[in-house]
């Protein structure tokens, strides 16, 4: 009966059509990964090479004047890509991933973003977690809407009855070998990801791997539920393709707005236009008052004292410095907000697995927002340690040439994996397990 029904299954035109789509449309989606992490690649190569070239023509250029020099210094701090970013992008294609930055007022600096076309942000990438989790449900959908309507419709689900083969067993046998067949088209994908994106067989990518079963598992148990209901073909599809518009596009869109309109960040804007406002009125600002402010902040500068008459660069910096200073309340909001909405998103997706699946695979590939947030605040770092090195440079006027900038190469932001992957897949789990039971319950009554 098995071997019948595998000869069955595969002679249909669906699951040919089937194959085929998701074949393509997954070497385009590893093809897409692959182009973007070349592309990431090569800008941090070129990043590099960039920063050796930019501190040796500024060196050249203002030999006479580390005030001066340090004015136009860019310092790179790079967020570097895992392999695995290929297969869940993310946020990545839409934030930017190299921060060059000088001992300037940070803020208006940390949010500068490459040029894109905006038509290409709009449309999004074809990444590999797109396929998974729009996709995938579609095909499995499409194999398995009418493996009991179709018979019952022909007149040949009367036959089984009749053989004294269990109907029930019958049912979940043909669902078996779509289960199976699915399986393979995804283990292979995963192979080929893994193969093209160089991807090393590790704990991130097992998280990946299991939470793509999880959620394949979690679409054929919506089937099993929707079939064991014995309602017509186009019923059924009807049923099915609804749940997949409501839990794959429409929730998530929802979701994301009322999130956006409960934790909105005005700090952004306010954050921006302080930190520009508080360096440019201290222009008009009697110099004692800025210099009280910036040491203040550091107390170990106050050795250094202010010339009476003409530029400093003291003061020119503790300048720079109250605009950051000044903005830093709003900053710390903004960044509580985008760690509640992130906290809030987690939360609600705990009832819906494609949002789940999605803000999982971002997490693991160090692709969401959350990363972003992360990689920012670490630059506000690198910048203070810059400042913490070149100020007494600075301060002293000692001679350009007595530092060795050599040693200055762009920094690696180092993100944590902290992604707890059972977190991930027991609410799923719970939801596969509840319909399962339920699912149960009414194919055994209505088999009977």
């Amino acid at each position: 009966m098995y071997t019948l029904l595998i000869k069955q299954f595969f002679r249909s035109k669906t699951v040919l059509l089937s194959f085929t789509i998701l074949m393509v449309l997954g070497t385009l989606s590893i093809s897409t990964g692959k182009q973007f992490l070349n592309q990431k690649h090569k800008a941090i190569e070129k990043t590099i090479e960039q920063q050796e070239k930019h501190l040796t023509t500024q060196v050249n250029l203002h030999k006479d004047d580390i005030g001066l020099l340090l004015y136009y210094l860019k310092f790179s701090f790079v967020k570097p890509l895992k392999p695995i970013a290929g297969i869940a992008i993310g946020q990545s294609d839409v934030n930017s991933h190299i921060q060059n930055v000088k001992i300037l007022n940070l803020e208006g600096q940390k949010y500068d973003t490459d040029l894109v076309n905006p038509m290409r942000l709009q449309t999004g990438n074809l990444d590999f977690s797109f396929l998974i989790i729009f996709l995938f449900p579609l095909v499995i959908i499409a194999l398995n809407f009418n493996i009991l309507s179709e018979e019952e419709e022909k007149g040949t689900w009367k036959m089984v009855t009749i053989q004294g083969e269990s109907p029930f067993r019958y049912l979940l046998t043909k669902l078996s070998i779509r289960f199976f067949f699915i399986s393979i088209i995804l283990a292979v994908l995963l192979l080929l990801a893994k193969i093209v994106l160089t991807i090393p067989f590790d704990k991130s990518f097992l998280q990946i791997i299991l939470i793509s079963y999880v959620y394949i598992i979690f679409w054929f148990i919506v089937s099993f539920f929707v079939i064991v209901l014995r309602k017509s073909s186009n019923a059924n599809a009807i049923i099915l393709l609804t749940t997949w518009l409501v839990l794959v596009v429409f929730l998530p869109v929802l979701v994301n707005n009322y999130i956006t309109n409960k934790y909105s960040v005005e700090e952004a804007f306010t954050m921006t236009i302080k930190q520009r406002d508080e360096y440019h009125k201290r222009w008009d600002t009697d110099k004692k008052a800025t210099m009280e402010k910036f040491y203040n902040h550091y107390p170990q500068y106050r050795k250094y004292k202010l010339q009476e008459k003409g530029f400093s660069w003291l003061w020119y910096y503790a300048m720079q410095q109250m605009g950051d200073d000044e903005s830093s309340k709003e900053r710390a909001l903004m960044n509580e907000k985008i760690n509640k909405r992130e906290a809030l998103a987690k939360t609600i997706a705990k009832f819906f697995p494609p949002i789940q699946a999605q803000l999982s695979m971002n997490s693991i590939a160090n692709t969401s927002l959350l990363d972003q947030m992360n990689f920012l605040n670490e630059t506000t770092n690198f910048h203070e340690r810059l400042r913490l090195d070149f100020y007494p440079k600075i301060f002293d006027n000692i001679k350009v040439d007595s530092v060795n900038w050599k040693t200055y190469k762009p920094e690696y932001f180092k993100a944590n994996d902290n992604t707890n992957i059972l977190k991930s897949i027991i609410p799923i789990l719970v939801l596969i397990l509840i319909l399962s039971i339920v699912s149960f319950l009414i194919g055994i009554k209505n088999f009977k």
